[in-house]
């Protein structure tokens, strides 16, 4: 499964309200660091965004990890797993 795959079936599972689980390396452009990968075990993701507000919106996707509650982002091309499953940037 490629990465973009995978992103397009997290958004039709947040649309009928499913979770899922992923794996992303981190990384942080302000700080420029990285905590290493990050295993979310359910999330949904949440509207995307404006460019107008984040420049890298169009390389981001924004989620709701439903086990703490808390809003966060990643980059698409730090997607490593959906549902276990490892995926491939092409």
């Amino acid at each position: 499964m490629t990465v973009f795959e995978a992103i397009k079936d997290m958004r039709a599972k947040s649309k009928r309200g499913e979770t899922f689980s992923f794996t992303f390396a981190s990384f942080s452009i302000t700080r420029r660091s990285s905590e290493g990968n990050i295993t979310v075990h359910r999330a949904i993701l949440r509207k995307r965004t404006s460019a107008k507000y984040n420049q890298y919106a169009e390389y981001m996707e924004e989620y709701l990890n439903v086990d703490t509650n808390e809003p966060r982002k990643f980059w698409h091309c730090c997607l490593l797993t959906y549902n276990g499953q490892p995926l491939t940037i092409n």
